[in-house]
């Protein structure tokens, strides 16, 4: 199963979602969980309150973790492939986009992830696209205008990604079956909406374990407050790790 970054470095199995807009915060919790051996994924709240220098601050408590950014870009093609070429010089692992934002809009961003990339002379990170959040069952799709089944509507946006040259998808671990069969065994599939047995199920409303989303074929995990609401985030992450290594064998 294809796990490598665009420098052919291993793909950790799990990245730690830290969802704050407090740089401290963030660099606390990184130190606490890196020595499990995860990624950390930074999203809107946290870049909105601090942007490139905040990254960069948490880049400096952890020195190469694997760094997954979180933005979702989502506009016309030329605004994006701007938005990427921003982001791309600070050494990131993973950047995505929303799939829904249409194919010249994914082509650019793959052109100036790599444009971008060489100029900056850091490795290329991978580009991949979000499907349908993981908050969203059949009823909210519906609510928007999407009459076809959640699943149709991955398979199909999944589909898409993969003829712009995107290297994989942000997808529900319900869907990894569906993706692997239409987009095959090299695709990245990078899974949230995972929670570890018996924790709370939170605001996502298509979830899955750590091992089931690994056996099912998943890449990589995005874990979030099971581990930063831990009383101990290291060991949290740290057992999380475990099982998906053990699902593995």
């Amino acid at each position: 199963r294809y796990s490598m970054m665009a420098d052919a470095s291993p793909l950790p199995s799990v990245f730690v979602a830290v969802d704050t807009p407090d740089v401290g915060k963030a660099q606390a919790l990184l130190k606490q969980v890196c020595v499990a051996g995860v990624g950390v994924k930074l999203g809107l709240e946290f870049f909105s309150a601090n942007g490139s220098q905040g990254v960069k601050a948490v880049q400096e408590a952890a020195p190469g973790v694997p760094l997954f950014l979180d933005l979702k870009f989502h506009d016309i093609p030329n605004t994006v492939a701007g938005a990427v070429k921003s982001v791309v010089p600070l050494g990131l692992t993973i950047i995505n986009v929303h799939a829904s934002g249409g194919a010249p809009m994914m082509r650019a961003a793959v052109q100036a992830a790599e444009e971008a990339a060489r100029a900056a002379g850091v490795p290329r990170p991978l580009v991949i696209a979000v499907t349908v959040l993981t908050s969203m069952d059949e009823i909210d799709l519906k609510a928007v205008g999407q009459s076809v089944p959640a699943d149709e509507q991955v398979i199909r946006l999944a589909s898409l990604a993969k003829e712009c040259g995107m290297d994989g998808v942000v997808c529900s671990a319900r869907e990894i079956g569906l993706i692997r069969q239409a987009c095959g065994p090299d695709f990245v599939l990078v899974v949230p909406g995972i929670r570890p047995a018996g924790s709370a199920q939170g605001d996502q409303k298509r979830v899955m374990t750590p091992a089931d989303a690994m056996r099912a074929g998943a890449t990589s995990l995005v874990v979030g407050r099971p581990i930063t609401s831990s009383d101990d985030p290291s060991s949290a992450a740290q057992a999380i790790v475990n099982e998906c290594k053990l699902s593995s064998k």
